[in-house]
C-alpha cells in the first residue's frame, strides 16, 4: 500500500512538475481547463438555471476536486499549500459546485463561484513562463486581469446582496451595468444601491475601482520598462536600451534581442 502511494505521488509529480512532452501536454490541458471554467462561470452568471447547468457544475466540481487532491498530494508543505489564497478559493468553489446537488443552484453559491477568477493569476504565471510576449507586456496584462477580476467579483456581490431588495437589480446584467458605471465614475443614477450595506459597497467600488482604472491607464501610457535589478542600488525597472542605472549611474548589462 505504501509503495503504491509513493508510486502515485511520483507519477503525479512527473505530470505536474516534469519536463517531458507528456507533462507539458498535461499542463497545457489544465491551463485550457482553467481558462474554460473561468469563462463558463462568467458567462453562466448571466443565464437562467437549468438541469444542464447543474450537471456541468457537478462535472466541473469533480474535475476540480481531483486536481485539488493531486496538487495536495505532491505539495512539499501541505499546510502552506492549504492556506494559500488560490487554494482557499478553489476549496470554496469546489464546495459551491458539488453542493448544488443538495442545496440547489442558489445565488449565494454563484457569488462563491466567482472566486474562481482568482485562478486567473495562476493562469497568468503559467503563460508568462511559456510565451515571451506575455513577459514583455506583463504589467499591462496584470493590470487588465486585476480590473476584470475586481469587476466580476464585485458584480456577483452586488447581485447577491441587492437582487432580493432592490428592484433596479433584476439580473447580473443590471449588477454589471451598475458596477461599471460606478467604478468609471459615470454614475447615470438610474440604478442605485439601497440600504447601508449597499451604500458601503458602492463606496468600495468607487474607491478601489477608480484606483484600478488609474493603475491600468498609467501602465498602458507610461514608457515601457524592463525588469533588471541594479546590483548597487536595487532599482529594478530600466529603459530597454539603458546602459547605466538612472539612480546610481552603475553600468548595467540588460539582455536584449538586438532589435
Amino acid at each position: 500500500m505504501l509503495k503504491t502511494s509513493h508510486t502515485l505521488k511520483a507519477q503525479l509529480r512527473t505530470l505536474y512538475l516534469g519536463n517531458s512532452r507528456r507533462a507539458a501536454a498535461f499542463r497545457y490541458a489544465l491551463l485550457a481547463f482553467d481558462v474554460v471554467t473561468i469563462g463558463f462561470f462568467v458567462v453562466s452568471s448571466f443565464m437562467d438555471d437549468g438541469s444542464w447547468m447543474i450537471a456541468a457544475d457537478l462535472l466541473i466540481g469533480a474535475v476540480l476536486a481531483v486536481d485539488f487532491a493531486a496538487r495536495l498530494i505532491i505539495a512539499r508543505n501541505k499546510w502552506q499549500y492549504l492556506v494559500e489564497l488560490e487554494t482557499l478559493a478553489d476549496i470554496i468553489v469546489i464546495f459551491s459546485l458539488l453542493s448544488v446537488a443538495i442545496a440547489g443552484n442558489f445565488a449565494f453559491l454563484r457569488v462563491l463561484r466567482s472566486l474562481r477568477l482568482l485562478r486567473s493569476y495562476h493562469v497568468l504565471r503559467e503563460v508568462r513562463q511559456r510565451y515571451a510576449v506575455f513577459v514583455r507586456h506583463e504589467a499591462v496584462i496584470q493590470a487588465i486581469v486585476n480590473l476584470l477580476v475586481f469587476i466580476f467579483v464585485v458584480t456577483a456581490v452586488v447581485y447577491v446582496i441587492q437582487q432580493p431588495i432592490n428592484p433596479g437589480i433584476g439580473n447580473y446584467i443590471d449588477a454589471l451595468y451598475f458596477t461599471v458605471t460606478t467604478l468609471t465614475t459615470t454614475g447615470f443614477g438610474d440604478i442605485t444601491l439601497t440600504g447601508t450595506s449597499g451604500r458601503l459597497l458602492a463606496v468600495i467600488i468607487m474607491v478601489f475601482g477608480v484606483a484600478l482604472f488609474l493603475r491600468l491607464a498609467q501602465t498602458i501610457f507610461r514608457p515601457q520598462k524592463v525588469k533588471y535589478t541594479c546590483p548597487d542600488c536595487g532599482l529594478n525597472r530600466h529603459d530597454p536600451d539603458a546602459v547605466h542605472c538612472k539612480h546610481c549611474g552603475r553600468v548595467i548589462m540588460i539582455e536584449t534581442e538586438g532589435e
